[in-house]
């Protein structure tokens, strides 16, 4: 079968023959129509994210969407390796397939299914959102921020807040639900100055997608107000700007913050696969907007390098 293959961690991704799998006990064969590109599925073919086998040659990608042998159209997750999602076929646990509402297409459901269910599951699993909450969420210009600012308005939240770098992105969220916009600037006192007015009038949930500076000065801002603030559910989900920070340890002890993760690991995997459910169910009838480029798997070597975070790079695979 054709797949998009790296030989050796750091690779990028070749169109090129890879035996077809089998499927074994509890395993479904799918013949794949669509996968999405994500930090996720390049972390883990790179070998650098915590959940990656670390065994090459392997096929790229970590979900999408395909038809069972009866016909039937389902997302999966978590092929098993080294078959991955970008390929004609692959296997997964039978389990680890979600049947698809009739309207959503199917390079709609593989462009929303990760990046929406990092904000689902998080402000579910995790945050325990609760209605009328004001979520602030980081990072929220790319492509799982904007998607975390539509469901967390879907799920009850009373007022968002939304940061990024980029202006002009940042300027439209407001479209998609944003109340109150801040823009990360490099002037760290003036980025925590207006974090500290927005936790002044109240934030429950913080849904952070950089980690990094910006993270810091939440943290600390949200800190300083001391019992006169709510407390706070931190929910780290993506480490754009940086995979640490330094975090003085008052910061916790002065403050009402509590400090967690979202992700593979620290929610169980059938709570996530139903995070995926309820929200690719939810897509169509709430409204649910992403930006999408579809590209054909002959192409994921030029693809590989070229993803724009402000659309999801959809790779489509011909049945054959």
């Amino acid at each position: 079968m054709k797949a998009a293959v790296i030989s050796r961690a750091g690779e990028t991704p070749v169109f090129a023959d890879f035996n077809a799998p089998q499927p074994g006990e509890g395993e479904s064969l799918i013949t794949v129509t669509a996968a999405a590109m994500s930090h996720l599925a390049k972390g883990r073919a790179a070998g650098t994210h915590y959940s990656a086998s670390g065994r090459y040659p392997l096929v790229v990608g970590i979900d999408g969407v395909g038809r069972l042998q009866d016909g039937r159209r389902v997302y999966f997750v978590l092929p098993r390796a080294p078959f991955g999602s970008m390929a004609e076929h692959t296997v997964v646990q039978a389990t680890q397939c979600i049947a698809l509402p009739d309207e959503l297409d199917d390079v709609t459901a593989a462009a929303l299914a990760n990046p929406g269910m990092s904000s689902w599951a998080a402000l579910k699993e995790r945050a325990r959102l609760k209605p009328g909450e004001t979520v602030l969420i980081n990072g929220a210009t790319g492509t799982s921020g904007r998607l975390a600012v539509q469901i967390a308005k879907h799920l009850g939240a009373g007022k968002v807040i939304a940061t990024g770098r980029d202006a002009e992105a940042l300027q439209a969220l407001r479209a998609l639900g944003a109340d109150v916009t801040i823009p990360l600037v490099d002037d760290q006192r003036e980025m925590e100055a207006a974090f500290s007015q927005q936790f002044a009038d109240g934030v429950d949930v913080v849904l952070d997608y950089l980690w990094g500076t910006s993270a810091e000065r939440l943290l600390i801002a949200a800190a300083k107000l001391g019992q006169d603030a709510v407390p706070i559910r931190f929910v780290q989900i993506g480490s754009l700007s940086g995979a640490d920070i330094a975090l003085p340890g008052a910061v916790l002890r002065s403050s009402a913050i509590e400090l967690m993760g979202s992700g593979i690991g620290s929610i169980a995997l059938d709570r996530l696969f139903e995070a995926v459910r309820q929200m690719l169910h939810a897509a169509v009838p709430i409204g649910l907007k992403i930006a999408v480029t579809p590209v054909p798997l002959a192409d994921v070597e030029r693809a590989w390098s070229a993803d724009d975070s402000r659309k999801r790079t959809v790779f489509t695979i011909a049945a054959r």
